[in-house]
């Protein structure tokens, strides 16, 4: 067996990939988070920039702009690369 397969990517090799690009990430519970990705750690939290909360309520989808944040990686149930929530 190879000790390294190139048709493997490592998912922090993937994030890295999106360092300057815009990321759709879904948190667990109700919130999503629609940024530019400035930096991540070893346990993924992230420097996200221009960034769009969307809190899904009983009511509809709230948007709330926020210039820069620091999201904990604990809070991350999905990322998609280059990916926006469906318009509502």
């Amino acid at each position: 067996m190879s000790a390294h397969n190139p048709s493997h990517v490592m998912p922090s090799e993937l994030i890295d990939k999106c360092v300057g690009s815009k990321i759709w990430v879904l948190l667990k519970g109700e919130k999503e988070i629609v940024g530019t990705l400035r930096g991540f750690d070893a346990y993924v939290n992230m420097v996200l920039e221009d960034v769009t909360e969307y809190d899904v309520t009983p009511e509809g989808r709230i948007e709330t702009k926020l210039d820069t944040i620091l999201l904990n990686g604990n809070s991350i149930a999905l990322m998609v690369p280059g990916g926006e929530p469906p318009a509502q």
